[in-house]
């Protein structure tokens, strides 16, 4: 070998590798009308990971069921919602996206959403005009779901596979017992109860399909199987969705100091078992008990969106008030409170470190 050649190969050696982070959430559509929330829907609803049925089956709920009429029921949704900024969940996605970034120091992040935009296309070709050589996608789902993080992260694996040089990749689980999460939602809640003292706190998670839960039970025979399966975490329900919830609820439980706190589900589609309690039955059935002020927290959620700000803040609101409640009190999501941004910040640091 020439001494020309070694000192190149020396050099390319040496070379300092490029790094990046995705962030990615769900989406959004891009306004609050009929056409742009029926465009969303269908690319959402169209995932195999989200309406787990046969492709014909799911073809016919979407095409004959569920875009013919749902879109401009969400549209009027999302209006009650958007703000001078545009979509809330965007708009607190953006927020994150800036803020870890200042606190990186020179790691460029980066935002996609898995349906809608910014696209992960075109994030990708970013990535490649970048020639990124290391990429660490950070799902901001904090409990996994096949349904959220599995279809993320397939994503992600698929528009990867196009590019030429693939960076190699770097995945943040899902981060339910992160201290940091944890303590960010402590102080979110605090603040919230210090100034609206409630009567009793609920945690509210998506809800998912029953199938989709047991599908994630190895055994075949612990989740959902007795009313106990979720009581702790253990190697048959690590990978189950309902579990984890449930464990951070009794996390925030027990760093808030709660007497007393209920867990619910909420923002089922059609006809089939979705995990319960239902929390719209679940907040009538308190305020029918004579409990007057409630407190409902979404721990699935970082940002706040059409399912916390719509669902709960007006049409479940609405209807504990009409059951004989006297005060709702939808705790905000983290967003952008400094906690998070610590926490999640921290996150990232802690996966980029060789």
């Amino acid at each position: 070998m020439s001494t020309a050649l070694a000192v190149a190969g020396s050099a390319a050696e040496t070379a300092p590798r490029r790094t990046a982070v995705l962030l990615m959430n769900l989406g959004t559509p891009d306004a609050p009308e009929t056409t742009a929330v029926r465009r969303y829907l269908r690319e959402f609803l169209s995932d195999p990971r989200v309406i787990d049925m046969n492709p014909v089956g799911r073809w016919l709920l979407l095409n004959l069921v569920i875009l013919p009429f749902r879109p401009a029921r969400s549209a009027h949704a999302y209006q009650a919602i958007w703000g001078p900024q545009g979509s809330p969940l965007l708009h607190y996605s953006q927020r994150q996206r800036e803020l870890v970034e200042a606190r990186l120091g020179g790691v460029p992040v980066l935002l996609a959403m898995r349906y809608g935009n910014p696209s992960l296309r075109a994030v990708v070709e970013r990535l490649a005009a970048d020639a990124v050589d290391e990429l660490l996608v950070v799902p901001l789902y904090p409990q996994y779901a096949s349904a959220t993080t599995g279809s993320t992260l397939e994503a992600v694996m698929q528009a990867l596979a196009a590019l030429p040089h693939v960076p190699s990749l770097r995945v943040v689980p899902p981060f339910f017992a992160d201290g940091g999460f944890q303590q960010a939602w402590v102080r979110v809640i605090g603040e919230a109860l210090e100034k609206h003292p409630v009567d009793h706190v609920v945690f509210s998670y998506h809800g998912l399909p029953e199938r989709q839960v047991r599908a994630t039970d190895q055994t075949g025979g612990h989740c959902l199987a007795s009313a106990s399966c979720c009581d702790a975490l253990t190697t048959a329900n690590h990978a189950c969705y309902r579990a984890q919830c449930f464990a951070t609820t009794r996390a925030l439980k027990a760093r808030l100091g709660l007497a007393t706190v209920t867990t619910a589900f909420q923002s089922r589609l059609g006809r089939v078992p979705w995990l319960q309690p239902y929390l719209d039955g679940h907040l009538t059935m308190l305020a029918t008990q004579g409990v007057k002020k409630v407190a409902v927290v979404c721990p699935a959620f970082v940002s706040d969106c059409l399912e916390t700000l719509e669902e709960i803040g007006i049409r479940m609101k609405a209807g504990f008030l009409a059951a004989g409640g006297q005060e709702l009190v939808l705790v905000p999501c983290l967003n952008d409170h400094p906690a998070w941004i610590d926490a999640l910040a921290a996150l990232v640091r802690r996966e980029l470190r060789p």
